[in-house]
């Protein structure tokens, strides 16, 4: 087997440019680490209010399913000429 046949020899890498890229690898780690921190304080906050909110929120729509009810049952009763 001929070397030609085995394709052609690897190059040498500068140690510069292993270096930027070893630098831009962790620089992105340590920058997507710091805003997944950031953006769970953001959204831990957010569920938080939401969970503070949920019993007036489930009173108003439960007001309106009634109100709506009682609209359609009316409807209903004067389209049927019920009384």
């Amino acid at each position: 087997m001929s070397s030609v046949e085995a394709g052609p020899r690897p190059l040498q890498v500068s140690p510069v440019i292993k270096f930027a890229r070893w630098s831009f690898l962790l620089t992105g780690i340590l920058y997507g680490a710091y805003h997944q921190r950031r953006l769970s304080k953001r959204e831990n906050a957010r569920r938080e209010q939401e969970l503070r909110e949920k019993p007036m929120r489930d009173a108003k729509l439960a007001e309106e399913r009634k109100r709506l009810l009682e609209a359609e049952t009316k409807m209903l009763n004067e389209t049927l000429q019920i009384k």
